[in-house]
């Protein structure tokens, strides 16, 4: 059965490659070799094999380079325009900060008047009331002397009725006159005072409700520029927060570690103290040290930001070649990126060197460890530029790009490590690129 099978299968092999012999001569003799239908067979089968295989490998490497190079001009026109975004916040943030401060100084300023003014008015009405009381005391005064004055002029009447003798009557008469001028003209400086007084207090009156009107407007101006610092506040905030969170890092957490770098201190700002005059503390103070926290909070994660690995380590032109995960049945622990040797190697954040030479299979190798128990590996280098024990900043040159090691070609092998655990790189990167 299996012989009558194959037979059938050799004739019909037969009529698409019939057998055919090649002839080798010599000088001597003549030789051939002969092709069974079998071999073509296998020979065709091969080269439509191979030719197949290096179409769809120079597909493949070009649609990788063309990714590649638009995956990297567009990262580098993400960068800039959010690198634009970031300092133009910054910018309007100092400036609405710097107008905050002017506008709390001049409401201080504006306080202090208006505290001096009900000063004054306060001491102008107790003035005013302490006149009138010596009115009081003056009109009482001039009623008893008027009253004597009568009496007296009564019994000089009947002094004068029964002795007839004027001459001591007209002397007392005399000294009431006199003490009746001097009452009526004090009683008319008194007066001249209370009326003076009174157009005073009604100045200050006037003047009140002026810096009144003024305390307004400036709270309305205030009030506007604390909206903008907020809505400022809050558009700078948001994209770090979710930076940090797309990266699969606690921002909390972040926050916490490196305001403890402040010795105790508590960051870099502080809130601003207003006095309350024994009071609770106004609704302006409130927010502008929520203002100052939130641009507390940027400053730290600006911080946090320089010491995880957000950037990428090669600048200059690149291709990615191999990604993180499984590859040829082994785990490839992290991102290759192709480029010529000589090509510069950045760190990716701040941190210290602790290694930094050959490591059999990574070749020539730098690692460095960044806060948050995070470690960077750059392996293949072709030169180390930097020392263990080096503290290294975000963005610094650290070697060249190389092919030592087991490297099929030159290229840069990184690695994110968190708590010694191999993690995809671009997770860092591609947070990062949202932001910087």
């Amino acid at each position: 059965m299996h012989g009558r099978i194959g037979q059938k299968f050799h004739h019909w092999l037969e009529r698409i490659f019939p057998e055919k012999r090649l002839f080798l001569r010599s000088d001597s003799e003549t030789r051939f070799i002969r092709l069974r239908p079998e071999t073509q067979l296998v020979g065709w089968v091969g080269s439509t094999a191979v030719v197949a295989w290096t179409i769809i490998a120079t597909a493949i490497i070009l649609m990788d380079s063309i990714g590649a190079g638009n995956f990297r001009a567009q990262a580098q026109r993400d960068q800039l325009v959010y690198e634009d975004r970031l300092n133009a916040i910054s910018e309007e943030r100092d400036a609405r900060a710097a107008e905050a401060l002017a506008a709390q100084e001049r409401f201080s300023k504006a306080l202090e008047q208006i505290s001096v003014m009900q000063s004054e008015l306060l001491a102008t009405e107790d003035r005013r009331h302490e006149l009138e009381t010596g009115l009081e005391v003056v009109q009482a005064t001039l009623r008893s002397v008027m009253r004597e004055r009568e009496d007296a002029r009564t019994e000089l009447a009947e002094l004068t009725g029964e002795n007839g003798e004027t001459g001591g009557a007209e002397g007392l008469s005399s000294d009431a006159t006199g003490t009746v001028e001097i009452l009526a003209g004090a009683l008319a400086q008194t007066s001249a005072e209370r009326d003076l007084i009174a157009a005073e207090a009604d100045v200050a009156v006037e003047r009140a409700a002026e810096v009144e009107l003024e305390l307004r407007l400036l709270q309305d101006k205030n009030d506007e520029i604390f909206r903008q610092l907020e809505e400022a506040m809050l558009v700078s905030v948001e994209p770090l927060d979710q930076m940090f969170r797309a990266a699969g890092m606690d921002p909390d957490s972040l926050i916490s570690q490196v305001r403890r770098g402040y010795s105790g201190q508590g960051g870099p700002l502080t809130p601003i103290a207003f006095s309350s005059r024994g009071g609770t503390v106004d609704t302006d103070t409130q927010r502008a040290n929520e203002i100052l926290g939130a641009m507390d909070k940027i400053n730290l994660y600006r911080i946090a930001a320089e010491r995880a690995p957000f950037d990428i380590p090669v600048k200059s032109n690149f291709r990615f070649t191999s990604g993180f995960g499984p590859r040829w049945g082994r785990m490839h622990n992290g991102t290759d990126f192709a480029g010529p040797i000589g090509t510069p190697i950045h760190s990716t954040a701040d941190g210290v060197v602790t290694f930094a030479g050959w490591s059999s299979g990574y070749g020539r190798l730098i690692k460095i460890q960044h806060e948050f128990g995070i470690e960077t590996r750059y392996a293949h280098l072709n030169k180390i530029s930097v020392n263990v024990g080096e503290r290294v900043s975000r963005g610094e040159r650290i070697g060249d790009m190389g092919n030592s090691g087991r490297s099929t070609g030159p290229h840069l092998h990184y690695e994110v490590r968190v708590g010694g655990r191999a993690v995809n790189p671009m997770i860092y990167i591609k947070a990062g690129q949202d932001v910087f």
